[in-house]
């Protein structure tokens, strides 16, 4: 059961990811909006999702099972880290090292910063 919850909350993700994509495409020699906001808002809802589930309670049962189908199906679906991958190959390859560096730098550093803003969200 827990697999098919990942499974469906995944192909449930990567469809709310490929109908952004598709509606906001993005130029090949310009910043990658479309897959940074979704994994910076990825990174968040994870984040807000981890915390409020950790403060209640342990990871087992409904817990458990939310954790799995949101966490990891919904949102692993919906983040990218192979299209972030190929878009900064992309530009490197296209000799535009600064967007490309600037990109990669700032997808890192806003990720993470949302996720713990998400979770410093649910401490309050």
């Amino acid at each position: 059961m827990l697999l098919g919850l990942v499974f469906v909350g995944g192909v449930c993700g990567t469809w709310v990811r490929a109908e952004l994509s598709n509606r906001f495409p993005v130029a090949a020699d310009a910043w990658p909006w479309t897959t940074f906001w979704i994994n910076v808002s990825g990174a968040f809802v994870l984040g807000v999702l981890l915390g409020l589930l950790a403060r209640l309670g342990d990871d087992s049962g409904w817990r458990r099972r939310v954790r799995l189908g949101l966490g990891t199906g919904v949102l692993g679906g919906y983040t990218t880290y192979s299209t972030f991958a190929v878009e900064v190959v992309e530009r490197q390859r296209d000799s535009l090292l600064l967007l490309s560096t600037g990109y990669a730098l700032a997808s890192l550093v806003c990720g993470v910063l949302a996720a713990a803003i998400g979770l410093r969200v649910t401490a309050r």
